[in-house]
């Protein structure tokens, strides 16, 4: 059975993940010379990560999905717990206290809510009609939601919160809901982000969208990561400044470059045929993950696949926007290549979930 699972797993999509994880371990090293760290401790962190998530991506694979179906709601009230404990265990970092210490290392819980959101939705989704009565499908899913994002935004995590709640709302938008019920949703979110900014945004995060609208009028206070961002891209011509020679990161010009701003880097140093390789290996994910939502028969595979798409493709988004100056920083790492151990090994437990059915949708049992 083993051989078989093997022979059923999809390469070309695994390959586009892990060529996407070399970029960015590419990259993690090069900012890591920069630092004049000579034991390298975050690229070896990283390397740690990288292999805990692809034994976890194995294991997902040859795992059989339908029991992370059956067992959804343990894992949603596992979820509710350990985000309630880092609040009051957790350690504070800029701010956000959204961290477990362990020993050398930190666990970002919120990174692993994600998985447990879509594994939640995938599965009311897969056992209700939604065009029968939409609305109660719109508040039980919202109210579970809810129930993370209050959690989040007690952190509080500005950037890990509209993230769920984007993923909710596409992939809610995604199952076909009318027009009326999406013109509700987003008159509301209107209204909460107007009230949020009167009494619930902090200091900072009013910053970064005043910097957003207007980075050049304050390129040396809070539009100084964007205006520093934009110049690491354009700097990078054809084939970049090479590894290790990018002005912006290697001198510390760009703030958090391996992390959030680390598309800048790789548009410095690998320009702009780095850019497109990284672009294409996601184009590729991808694809293969459309053309298999064609040749499964079973729903809740349909929705997860469905899920991680939106999760990956809406983090790619935002944070490239981010790089590139068209969107707000709130803080989402590039998926597969920004630096987080949290993020690294929870987006490969998905790509893990989603060659499990892959391989049992090629299998005729």
């Amino acid at each position: 059975m083993f051989f078989l699972y093997l022979k059923k797993f999809d390469w070309i999509l695994f390959s586009s993940a892990l060529l996407l994880v070399c970029f960015g371990l590419a990259e993690i090293y090069s900012v890591a010379l920069g630092q004049n760290t000579a034991d390298l401790f975050n690229f070896k962190k990283q390397i740690f990560f990288v292999t805990i998530g692809l034994l976890l991506l194995f294991c997902f694979a040859f795992f059989d999905y339908h029991l992370l179906r059956s067992y959804s709601n343990y894992f949603f009230i596992l979820g509710v717990v350990v985000l309630s404990g880092v609040l009051v265990f957790g350690q504070t970092i800029r701010g956000t206290r959204g961290w477990f210490d362990i020993g050398n290392f930190s666990l970002q819980p919120v990174e692993f809510i994600k998985f447990i959101l879509i594994l939640f939705l995938a599965r009311y989704f897969s056992s209700v009609s939604i065009r029968i009565n939409p609305l109660k499908h719109i508040l039980l899913t919202g109210s579970g939601l809810a129930i993370f994002l209050i959690l989040v935004l007690a952190q509080p995590d500005f950037g890990s919160a509209l993230m769920l709640f984007l993923l909710w709302f596409v992939m809610t938008t995604l199952i076909g809901l009318n027009k009326k019920y999406l013109l509700a949703i987003g008159l509301i979110m209107v209204i909460t982000m107007s009230m949020s900014w009167l009494f619930l945004f902090k200091t900072y995060q009013k910053e970064r969208i005043l910097t957003f609208l207007n980075p050049s009028a304050s390129s040396l206070e809070q539009g100084y990561n964007i205006s520093q961002a934009i110049i690491a891209v354009g700097s990078g011509g054809i084939i970049g400044r090479g590894l290790g020679f990018g002005s912006q990161s290697q001198l510390k010009f760009l703030p958090e470059a391996q992390t959030d701003f680390i598309f800048a880097v790789v548009a410095e140093e690998s320009g702009f045929i780095g850019v497109f390789l990284v672009l294409l290996f996601f184009a590729i994910f991808f694809y293969r993950c459309l053309y298999y939502l064609r040749k499964i028969n079973n729903d809740f595979g349909i929705f997860f696949i469905l899920g991680v798409m939106c999760l990956i493709f809406i983090e790619m988004f935002i944070n490239i926007g981010m790089n590139i100056g068209i969107l707000p920083v709130v803080g989402i790492s590039l998926p597969f290549l920004s630096y987080g151990g949290s993020a690294m090994i929870s987006n490969l437990m998905l790509v893990g979930v989603v060659e499990s059915i892959i391989i049992r949708s090629k299998i005729n049992y």
